[in-house]
């Protein structure tokens, strides 16, 4: 594998996500505390939480935590999920024993940036862009064009970051045949699953219909509970899961064993935090959508079908680029730029940015958002 690149997202958020006043453009819903989730949970999980060992834990993950998972697909056991420390890991896990110098993969663009700098540092990768001026769908005709002999692995990701799009089902099933077709794997980054506005379309999860699909979950985004670092891939087949376990032994061995009980906690009550999350995306939107109406002349606004990002347009004369800095250095007000999703495997969007509206604390950051247009403005 060659140098990775730099990671553009992780590198701007380790300079501004813990200065900035206002984190406006965060991909997960609002956290939890330890207080709060032990008590929404059954008695006897805390006190298995309080009396746990602080050794060693399974490399596949604790028994009773993939189980958990399990119950969260359609058609899984405990014995088709890996667990890995978030989903990051998954993902390098997944590229790095499907792929080699000899294979090609396919990503859809715009992306998080590791599900096209993994696959090009391993092989040839091409990019398939979603469609703006069709909400954001995916064109199957543009995936079966760019598929060559040698093709091993397509990514996709819906709920898609940083749009909010979910593919049309018969799309989606259109694609899973494209792939089957051709003997393609199918890795799909399916973290924001359950997060939404009321009414949120939600695909089948791509392990549960699809024998060479992985499905990519972690506790981050829909349970709010990034702090953990406990992620998973659920696959049908054993082979690969197993080969992925091996990998694993090289990068974090295990999973934290209190993060595992605390992701088992959250899990059992899995129906309360989405919940909360979902009615707090419902509230969000509502003031997203007052402050655009607001501000016609300055952006054009497309309401996500689902997850708690959104990618708007930015209309100002200086561009989106020198907007977001500014708001960030002079108002202290967080939003990701559309270079952070700029890709090496073709155009995107340039005048776009990243929103978020999964957290608390909306408010305060949509008035010095107002604030700020407010006095430049009168300049």
């Amino acid at each position: 594998m060659t140098t990775l690149p730099d990671f553009r997202l992780e590198t701007h958020f380790a300079k501004w996500e813990f200065k900035a006043r206002h984190h406006m453009t965060a991909s997960d819903a609002e956290s939890l505390s330890l207080k709060d989730l032990r008590g929404m949970s059954d008695p006897r999980d805390v006190l298995a939480f309080d009396d746990m060992w602080l050794g060693y834990t399974e490399t596949w993950g604790a028994p009773d935590l993939r189980a958990e998972i399990a119950q969260t697909y359609s058609a899984q056991r405990r014995d088709s999920i890996l667990c890995f420390a978030g989903a990051s890991e998954g993902i390098y896990a997944a590229n790095s024993v499907l792929l080699d110098r000899d294979s090609h993969a396919i990503a859809i663009t715009p992306n998080y940036q590791s599900h096209e700098s993994l696959p090009s540092a391993i092989c040839s990768a091409s990019g398939v862009p979603l469609d703006e001026n069709d909400d954001w769908s995916l064109d199957i005709d543009r995936v079966a064009g760019a598929i060559r002999p040698n093709t091993k692995l397509l990514t996709i990701n819906f709920p898609h970051n940083p749009t909010g799009a979910v593919l049309d089902a018969d799309r989606y099933q259109a694609l899973i045949e494209l792939c089957r077709f051709h003997g393609i794997w199918i890795l799909h980054d399916e973290i924001f699953r359950g997060l939404g506005p009321t009414g949120a379309p939600m695909l089948p999860c791509i392990a549960d219909i699809y024998e060479r699909g992985l499905s990519l979950g972690v506790m981050s985004k829909s349970y709010g509970l990034p702090g953990l670092r406990i992620g998973w891939i659920a696959c049908q087949d054993h082979k690969v899961l197993s080969r992925m376990e091996r990998l694993k032994h090289y990068l974090s061995i295990c999973n934290s064993g209190p993060s595992e009980r605390i992701a088992l906690m959250a899990l059992r009550v899995r129906d309360k935090i989405l919940a909360r999350n979902n009615a707090l995306i419902d509230e969000n939107l509502l003031k997203w959508d007052s402050f655009f109406a607001r501000h016609p002349s300055l952006f054009d606004w497309q309401r996500p079908q689902a997850s708690c990002t959104a990618y708007p347009r930015y209309l100002g004369s200086e561009g989106v680029e020198v907007f977001t800095q500014r708001l960030v250095e002079e108002a202290g007000v967080l939003l990701l730029p559309a270079s952070i999703y700029a890709s090496n495997l073709g155009p995107t969007p340039t005048d776009r940015f990243r929103l978020g509206f999964g957290r608390m604390g909306l408010d305060e950051g949509l008035a010095a958002l107002d604030a700020h247009i407010m006095r430049n403005s009168e300049n």
